[in-house]
């Protein structure tokens, strides 16, 4: 009877360091892919950084591990360029992102609501037609929504790259989904009980508690905005008013002579560098808006 009592206890600890051995080797290997991707993903950056460093004949010649002497040379060359207004492109886009955000993140927002908080009759028909909107491509209603652009004298304009911003139906399914797990109607109602009306309501109660997923729907917005090149190229022609993503377009189509590599890797730099900063400084409320909008209560 001891016999058997040792025996199984012998063979329930060999099968727990076998299970301890098993989770480790997974868990080793998984790691080992994380890191792989994660050094993958990061490897453009790389060459990035690296080939804003180097001149054109050096970028010619082929990849480098070590950076060059040239990136000094590369900012005065770019910021030298008459013909391309890095500056002012940078300002443009921050405008048009900026805004867009802001509109396009307060509006869902506001549309959410009023799906969330009101009963009507046609409620679930609402919701249901703004989500077959997402199903329709930009590129579909491209040229009637030039073609009213013209019609409204608003060619090389900022207006009708930001005001569309406000009906996104991606970001109020987002929102719509969050609010679903954080604003209980019982809040809603005491607020109305007590007297305030309902932009105050939206504004100083509904807002405050959807931080994180108004958060992260700005930066996606802010991000999508500035990388946007389609719209701006049908509608913007004064150098002007151009944003980044045309004149990096702009620069890359240049004359075979005049085309300097590594100008357009320090101009995509310029590029890059608001939104890596913009991640950066707010990773936190992506990741936490994510998790929370993910759960619905």
């Amino acid at each position: 009877m001891s016999k058997s009592k040792t025996g199984n206890a012998a063979s329930v600890s060999k099968d727990g360091t076998h299970d301890k051995i098993v989770l480790n080797t997974q868990r080793f290997f998984c790691y080992l892919v994380l890191i792989f991707l994660t050094l993958l993903c990061l490897f453009s950056f790389y060459v990035l950084v690296i080939n804003t460093t180097r001149s054109h004949p050096d970028i010619q010649k082929g990849f480098s591990f070590l950076p060059g002497k040239s990136f000094i040379a590369n900012v005065k060359s770019l910021l030298g360029n008459e013909q391309l207004p890095v500056l002012s492109g940078m300002m443009n886009s921050l405008i048009v992102s900026t805004c867009s955000a802001l509109v396009c993140v307060y509006f869902s927002a506001m549309t959410a609501y009023a799906i969330h908080a009101y009963e009507f009759k046609l409620r679930k028909f609402a919701f249901t037609f703004i989500l077959l909107i997402m199903m329709v491509p930009t590129q579909v209603s491209a040229l009637g929504f030039v073609k009213l652009m013209g019609d409204m004298r608003l060619m090389n304009s900022f207006i009708p790259l930001i005001m569309p911003s406000i009906a996104s139906p991606i970001v109020f399914f987002f929102i719509k989904q969050y609010m679903d797990s954080v604003l209980p109607m019982e809040l809603i109602e005491a607020a109305r009980i007590d007297g305030a009306h309902e932009f105050r309501i939206f504004n100083q109660i509904v807002l405050p508690l959807m931080k994180p997923a108004l958060a992260v729907q700005m930066i996606f917005t802010f991000v999508s905005s500035w990388n946007n090149y389609f719209v701006p190229q049908l509608l913007i022609n004064k150098a002007s008013k151009k944003t980044l993503p045309l004149l990096i377009a702009q620069l890359r189509s240049a004359d075979f002579l005049k085309f300097d590599m590594g100008q357009v890797y320090m101009m995509i730099a310029f590029a890059i560098l608001p939104v890596v900063v913009v991640y950066i400084c707010l990773s936190k409320f992506i990741v936490r808006g994510v998790t929370l909008g993910g759960v619905k209560g």
